[in-house]
C-alpha cells in the first residue's frame, strides 16, 4: 500500500494531538469490528455530537475509514437505514521533518537479501535489481518524473538549466553511514521510477553537493 502524502501525513499525527480525538481512535484500533458514533460516545462518555465531530475529522485525516452497516435487533422508524461505523484506515502512519522513508529503504533491503539467497546473486546485485523494479512499480501510472519524485519526499527544485536538484534525501541517517549502499540503491531506484515515466534512465545522475540527496535530474 502507497504511504500518504507527508502533508496528510502531518495533519494525521497532529490531529491525534487532540486528547478526545486520540481516545476515539485508540478505541477504533483496538476493535476487532467497526464502531458506530453511539458506541463510541457511549464507551467514552461523550456527547454523540462530540463523538461524531471528531470520528469524522479523524476520518478526514485518514486515520478512519468510513463503513455503513444495517443495524441488528431495531425496528421502528429509521431502523432500516444503514448506520455510519468507523474503522481504522491504515496499520501505521509516521511522519518526520524533513520527510524521510525508511519503510522504503528497509523493504528494498530485506527483498534483495530474500533474493540473494534464493537465487545466489550477490546482495549488491540483488539490492540494485529489486530497487529498481520497485521504482518502476511505485512510478507506474505517474503524471510525471517530477510529480512522483515529489510525492516520495524528493522535494525536486529546478536547477535552472531544465533538470532538477533533489533537496531532501528520504534516506539521509542510512545515506550518512552507509553511503555506498543507499546511495546505489537510491539511484537504481530513481532509474526505475524514471523508466516507468516515460524518462530516459541516464537522466538519473550522480550529486555531490553537501545537504542535498545523492543524486539529481539532469535536463532532457
Amino acid at each position: 500500500m502507497r504511504r500518504l502524502p507527508w502533508g496528510r501525513r502531518m495533519a494525521a499525527v497532529a490531529s491525534l494531538g487532540d486528547e478526545k480525538r486520540r481516545q476515539l481512535f485508540e478505541l477504533i484500533a483496538a476493535s476487532d469490528a467497526a464502531i458506530g458514533r453511539d458506541e463510541a460516545a457511549l464507551a467514552l462518555g461523550l456527547p454523540r455530537s462530540t463523538a461524531s465531530f471528531h470520528l469524522d475529522r479523524l476520518v478526514q485525516d485518514g486515520l478512519l475509514a468510513v463503513e455503513f452497516h444495517k443495524a441488528s435487533g431495531k425496528s421502528g422508524p429509521g431502523s432500516g437505514r444503514p448506520a455510519k461505523m468507523y474503522r481504522q484506515a491504515t496499520s501505521e502512519i509516521g511522519a518526520s521533518v524533513p520527510d524521510r522513508n525508511y519503510d522504503l529503504a528497509g523493504e528494498l533491503l530485506a527483498a534483495a537479501i530474500e533474493h540473494s539467497t534464493a537465487t545466489g546473486t550477490a546482495v549488491g546485485d540483488s539490492l540494485l535489481a529489486t530497487s529498481y523494479r520497485k521504482g518502476q512499480a511505485l512510478a507506474s501510472g505517474a503524471v510525471s518524473l517530477e510529480v512522483f519524485i515529489a510525492g516520495e519526499g524528493y522535494e525536486p527544485s529546478p536547477d535552472g538549466e531544465g533538470g532538477l536538484t533533489l533537496v531532501n534525501c528520504p534516506f539521509h541517517r542510512l545515506s550518512d553511514g552507509h553511503p555506498d549502499v543507499v546511495c546505489a540503491m537510491n539511484g537504481s531506484f530513481l532509474r526505475g521510477a524514471a523508466a516507468a515515466c516515460g524518462e530516459p534512465e541516464e537522466r538519473i545522475a550522480p550529486n555531490s553537493e553537501p545537504g542535498q540527496c545523492c543524486a539529481r535530474i539532469t535536463p532532457p
